[in-house]
């Protein structure tokens, strides 16, 4: 009996450790805002200090760094949206994250500027070295993170790619959808999966503790496009962890649209955990589609779509993490004749560009992993004859889950199996 039990507690504490998530923000430009002198406040108008402590403090625990291959490349325009973070930068960064104590997610973007849906352009050093860009990636990638981790900046999380839906390292390994944008045509994918299998290679080899990101964007507004990407990421047995998404309700629709999308992904790769690994949401000025804003401008309206999409995550068990994108922007208290940090305010960060407040959103975000969502929530409410759901580490479930596995309904561990 004593062996049984053993095994038991085993087994759970594997799922809860399984089920851990995992919640913080791109920021990658907090350093030249700190360089620059922007003034930081919490939501009472007290200085903040040291930003990494105080995100910490709000209950969140990963921080996302982008890194280019030589952003010195880029155009003008460019550097004047925040293309900067070279490797030496990611280096001292990084390092400052982790003796932080958080966790450190590392975005490849494989490029000299943006890599996104609309450019992955092939960065200048892969041109010019003797060797195809699909091989090379290997060396690069491998020495990339050596780099990081000999400096103490290991990463926690790779992303192999940022956005990468359509392929990366243009024309070389460019894919491109069929005429009903429901399936891939056959260009390419060779190429393009063996530069995937190449750079989680490099992964494995330097960083084997990390978790390796492939990130598309397409999951909130044709889902079944992503689906077909990431089969054809399984027919050719690329090695990775976590299927990464992006989500902007004022680009994709709103956050019913993401929910239907998630549980297309959920359903069709089911060993896979999912991570929204960039979000966002206007708090005062316009951002994206003017068709799309589905919430007010207003910190009221930030913050509402911040508890809705939590609301909606917690209910997809796979669902391991949530990430806001530029989440430090903050112009308040610069000169912009001198010390100006980007070329236009991005007025969906959750600081005030214009009093360096923290927003409400940002109080927000910690309940992707606790308050109603966690294990507490368990230990408030009766659990004999409450006819809620909830999975193992203790999200509670809106209704009845759809995903197999082992849940507790009404004060027992129920198996769902079909």
């Amino acid at each position: 009996m004593k062996k049984i039990l053993l095994l038991i507690i085993s087994a759970v504490m594997a799922t809860l450790a399984s089920a851990q998530k995992f919640v913080g923000g791109d920021i990658s430009l907090l350093p030249t805002y700190e360089e620059h002198g922007a003034n930081y406040m919490d939501k009472d108008g007290r200085k903040i200090t040291n930003m990494l402590t105080f995100l910490k403090e709000q209950g969140l625990n990963t921080m996302r760094v982008r890194l280019f291959v030589d952003p010195s490349k880029a155009t003008d325009e460019a550097k004047g949206q925040g293309v900067r973070q070279n490797l030496d930068y990611v280096k001292a960064f990084g390092k400052r994250i982790k003796d932080a104590g958080l966790n450190f997610m590392l975005d490849f973007h494989y490029s000299d500027t943006w890599a996104d849906p609309s450019q992955q352009t092939t960065p200048d050093l892969f041109i010019r070295v003797n060797t195809p860009v699909w091989e090379y990636i290997y060396y690069y990638t491998k020495e990339a993170l050596q780099t990081l981790v000999d400096a103490g900046a290991t990463p926690d999380f790779i992303q192999t790619g940022n956005e990468i839906s359509f392929g990366m390292l243009w024309d070389a390994c460019k894919v491109t959808p069929n005429n009903s944008w429901n399936a891939y045509l056959d260009t390419n994918w060779d190429f393009f999966s063996t530069a995937l299998k190449n750079a989680s290679r490099a992964c494995r080899e330097v960083c084997p503790e990390a978790k390796i990101i492939i990130h598309t964007e397409q999951c909130a507004n044709n889902p079944t496009l992503d689906v077909a990407f990431f089969k054809r990421i399984q027919d050719n047995e690329v090695d990775y962890d976590i299927i990464g998404v992006s989500y902007y309700p004022y680009f994709k629709g709103p956050v019913s649209n993401l929910d239907k999308g998630l549980s297309q992904m959920e359903k069709n790769f089911p060993d896979k955990k999912i991570m929204i690994v960039e979000t966002g949401c206007g708090y005062h000025y316009m951002v994206g589609d003017k068709d799309k804003q589905y919430y007010p401008l207003t910190y009221e309206g930030q913050r509402k779509f911040t508890a809705d999409l939590i609301t909606m995550l917690n209910d997809h068990q796979k669902v391991t993490g949530l990430f806001w994108w530029f989440l430090e922007a903050n112009e308040y208290g610069l000169n912009w004749a001198t010390q100006r940090v980007t070329d236009g305010w991005y007025n969906a960060s959750l600081f005030d560009n214009e009093t360096g407040r923290a927003l409400p959103a940002l109080y927000e975000l910690k309940n992707f992993l606790n308050g109603e969502t966690s294990i507490d929530a368990i230990n408030r409410e009766p659990l004999t004859n409450n006819h809620i759901w909830y999975t193992l580490d203790g999200r509670r479930l809106s209704g009845k889950p759809s995903a197999k596995g082992l849940y507790i309904y009404d004060g027992r561990k129920v198996v769902k199996n079909q």
